[in-house]
């Protein structure tokens, strides 16, 4: 019986022992830390195509245009590539412009200026269009009853000074003046919105308006000899081709000691005495936030109000008034 009962325990163990060899066998070995998945990456910022089609090269349009472009970079950083076209003061080169920015579908179309405002929307009617340094839609646009939204795909900024305070500001500074003469180009349309209401507030005070046009640069000198020769005073609106000749209307006006009174800044720096301006930089930058909420999505161009500049600031030419014996008057700062 013992070595019966020997037997049998010598077999459990051995059973034992074969068990807790093979549990060892069958664990398997530490393995290493698993390796974390990458980090899902951001998805990459969708980017825009922005065509701009300037009319001229002066200073009233590039600050627009850089004030445009300024603000399109801070509200998309790295998200806009620019293709930046000048017209050079040829209006038909607007619509070669503006249909080679059609062809290749950018996402968004800034028209500088009336002339490139009305060749854009002739080229697309499905791309948005932001219009600067526009005087008037409802001029530009042929709409009789505009009223402050143009619809469809065009929106934009508008340059308009209160012209009742420019034509106050020419009685103001002249007071003894009675004829007054307003020279401008008749290719552009709001240039004859901009004369024709300033010429009404005149007649209105007494004073003789006369309208003295030309139709390119080609014949502003001999515009603004016979101007000069008849008035007391020249005005001149915010006036693209005037802007960029201001060289030819100092040099006739200056040594005929007649004063001009200018739309805008850049105008009145080059030849004017004194304007009632707006800043053509923060226009532009208004546009570039309008242009930004659009590519986005987050507006509806069609909806969107044409804009205003919300000050403007009356302004001399320090160097002009001292060459005419003119005092400027108080309240008017000096263009830098």
């Amino acid at each position: 019986m013992k070595k019966l009962l020997a037997l049998v325990l010598s077999g459990v163990m051995a059973l034992s022992l074969a068990a807790c060899g093979a549990k060892e066998e069958a664990a398997p070995a530490a393995s290493a830390p698993a390796a974390s998945a990458p980090a899902a990456s951001a998805p990459a910022a969708e980017t825009y195509t922005v065509g701009i089609c300037q009319l001229v090269q002066h200073v009233a349009l590039d600050a627009a245009t850089q004030g445009f472009i300024d603000a399109l970079n801070e509200a998309l950083p790295g998200q806009v590539e620019f293709k930046n076209q000048n017209a050079s003061n040829d209006i038909p080169m607007c619509s070669t412009i503006v249909n080679q920015f059609v062809a290749e579908d950018v996402d968004l179309i800034l028209a500088n200026a009336t002339p490139a405002l009305q060749a854009a929307s002739a080229a697309t009617i499905e791309i948005p269009i932001l219009g600067t340094s526009v005087t008037e839609y409802g001029v530009a646009m042929g709409i009789s009853d505009f009223s402050g939204t143009v619809g469809g795909n065009v929106s934009g900024t508008s340059d308009l000074a209160p012209l009742d305070q420019q034509a106050a500001m020419l009685m103001e500074w002249f007071p003894e003046a009675k004829n007054v003469g307003l020279v401008y180009c008749s290719a552009e349309a709001n240039s004859q919105y901009q004369v024709d209401v300033v010429k009404a507030e005149l007649e209105k005070a007494g004073l003789t308006a006369t309208l003295y046009s030309f139709s390119d640069s080609n014949d502003i000198a001999g515009v603004v000899e016979n101007a000069a020769a008849s008035s007391d005073v020249i005005y001149v609106p915010t006036d693209n081709t005037v802007a960029a000749n201001t060289g030819i209307i100092d040099n006739i006006c200056r040594p005929a000691g007649v004063p001009v009174i200018a739309g805008e800044e850049g105008i009145c720096a080059g030849c004017g005495v004194a304007t009632l301006s707006i800043s053509y930089y923060d226009l532009g930058v208004a546009t570039g936030k309008m242009a930004a909420q659009i590519l986005t999505g987050e507006a509806d161009i069609s909806t969107m109000p044409v804009g205003y500049a919300a000050t403007v600031t009356p302004k001399y030419n320090a160097d002009i008034c001292k060459s005419l014996n003119i005092t400027p008057l108080e309240g008017y700062e000096a263009i830098g």
